[in-house]
């Protein structure tokens, strides 16, 4: 099966990876002394060793604008753009964006720099860490069209970290009707919490049940089950195993990636 990343992302079961911007103005954790040069530099020495590294795609998050909001502020979204911005000429690789967790945001951000592809919570309802989390999809896409993002893709987060569907429901049940009602481009299969491993189980429940769409394993891949959750998988969305010592809060290592990457690639010549 030939599925779009391999237009968009150049190759087959792609390893898309997280490249978490600092607090930013507006987040309580934002460093004022520092400023914004600050998170741009820290923003700059990830990117930098992620595509040395081998990475296939990057994705640009606000991951560290904690706690987060259902929908964010201004500053926010503007602020990212001016580190995407200044970052630009940089880039190498394909990139998208990830707005955490505004699905309007991360499209209006993803039009203005040129993104890819956007992940989000584009429907369902769910009981979170942060309230009642109800979605609108119809207006989410009506709103992508609106502003000239049609192209962009659109990676529906089904199994959404820190929260629960309100209704009990079977996962690949949701995968089938997410994909009957709303067309996304990609699901993403998660484990609770950022770096919690997918549960390779549910990961093959939404695959055979959605067979013709793109299944990414969302969180938690590490070079010990890499090949496994790729075996089912189309790709994966990496992070936490990339920083050093594969803690959550530290900054990218170079070694880890490469190591992490020599082996996808060998891996995947199985597919080629």
């Amino acid at each position: 099966m030939k599925y779009w990343t391999k237009e968009v992302l150049g190759t087959q079961k792609p390893i898309i990876a997280m490249c978490h911007l600092q607090a930013m103005p507006g987040d309580p954790g934002y460093d004022k002394s520092g400023g914004m040069k600050k998170v741009i530099a820290a923003a700059r020495k990830d990117l930098l060793a992620l595509q040395e590294g081998g990475v296939d795609a990057v994705m640009f998050s606000n991951e560290f604008s904690m706690p987060y909001l259902l929908k964010v502020k201004t500053e926010t979204t503007a602020a990212m753009a001016r580190v995407i911005g200044e970052l630009m000429r940089e880039i190498t690789v394909p990139y998208g964006v990830n707005v955490l967790w505004d699905p309007y945001a991360s499209l209006e951000l993803a039009a203005a720099v040129d993104g890819k592809f956007v992940r989000e919570i584009f429907s369902g309802v769910y009981a979170s860490d942060f309230g009642l989390w109800n979605t609108n999809c119809g207006e989410i896409v009506r709103h992508q069209h609106a502003i000239g993002a049609e192209d962009v893709k659109l990676l529906f987060n089904i199994v959404p970290e820190a929260a629960q569907y309100l209704a009990q429901r079977d996962v690949a049940e949701v995968a089938r009707s997410t994909v009957f009602n709303h067309l996304p481009d990609a699901l993403c299969v998660s484990g609770l919490t950022a770096g919690s491993e997918t549960d390779s189980t549910i990961l093959k429940r939404v695959k055979d049940a959605v067979p013709d769409t793109v299944v990414l394993a969302n969180t938690g891949v590490r070079i010990e089950n890499v090949e496994e959750q790729l075996s089912i998988a189309d790709g994966a969305v990496v992070a936490t195993t990339f920083k050093v010592d594969g803690i959550f809060q530290n900054s990218v290592d170079l070694t880890r990636v490469k190591a992490f990457m020599d082996k996808v690639k060998s891996f995947r010549k199985n597919f080629e």
